[in-house]
């Protein structure tokens, strides 16, 4: 988007780029963003806003979701990148959300040229294995878990039953005591590595990245990132596997369970 397009936009307006940096809020909800030779409006209404976090030595990291209200703690000139539907609201062509079309808002502070490679390296290398859903899982499991051991603890014909139900309430935190340390440490250290890869899979795809080595292996490399996948998958199973059987062992000892 520029001057010349913007004059010429039809009223249906259409969906386009912009870069530039924070003028004005308005209205609590209009976001002004100055570029090169235009200033546009955004409206930040059912808006999904992102932040890409500085870094320096700690790597590139995600873009975090903000609140749109929270834009206005932002300093005059931050730059921002705004991709989606410009159409005609209360007389003026702006940047809007849609339900087809939802508006993507972020907030950055790198090189404009080095956005995309900052963006998907950063969402690439996160645990997606973590979300929001993660906590609320592991406590619905840890529920049920305690309910079936609660059910059988008065019956002594159950009582292997009760203890693996309790062992299993613990398998979430088990890789991070010993024997299976060890092994998690191993799971962590090649799951990073295993990221990195992807991203840097991600980015020559997209052509952000010129490695001639690995744009003539490309098939080695991306099967070589799922052979490493899983051999980290394997790791952290074994771990818990192994510390599984020795807590058994331990409670096989202490005569707590017999065999």
């Amino acid at each position: 988007m520029d001057y010349g397009l913007y004059r010429r936009l039809p009223d249906e307006g259409g969906v386009f780029r912009f870069t530039g940096g924070i003028e004005s809020i308005t209205d609590g909800h209009t976001l002004w963003v100055k570029g090169e030779d235009l200033t546009v409006p955004v409206s930040l209404e059912k808006t999904k806003c992102y932040l890409l976090p500085t870094h320096e030595d700690t790597g590139p990291k995600a873009p975090e979701q903000i609140r749109w209200n929270t834009v206005c703690t932002l300093t005059e000139g931050a730059k921002v990148f705004i991709g989606g539907q410009v159409k005609t609201q209360n007389n003026r062509l702006n940047f809007c959300s849609t339900k087809e079309e939802p508006l993507m808002v972020i907030f950055y502070n790198c090189p404009d040229d080095d956005l995309p490679q900052e963006i998907i390296s950063g969402a690439r290398t996160r645990n997606e294995y973590w979300n929001y859903l993660t906590p609320i899982s592991l406590v619905i499991g840890a529920l049920s878990l305690i309910y079936i051991a609660a059910s059988f603890i008065g019956r002594t014909a159950y009582y292997l039953t009760v203890i693996s139900a309790i062992i299993a309430v613990f398998i979430p935190i088990l890789p991070i005591f010993p024997p299976g340390l060890l092994l998690a440490a191993l799971h962590r250290r090649l799951a990073w590595n295993v990221r990195k890869l992807k991203a840097n899979l991600d980015l020559m795809r997209f052509g952000l990245l010129q490695d001639n080595s690995m744009q003539q292996n490309l098939r080695h490399y991306t099967i070589r990132a799922i052979i490493l996948e899983t051999i980290s998958w394997l790791l952290i199973l074994s771990g818990v596997l192994l510390n599984i059987v020795f807590i058994f062992a331990l409670l096989v000892q202490f005569q707590v369970i017999t065999l």
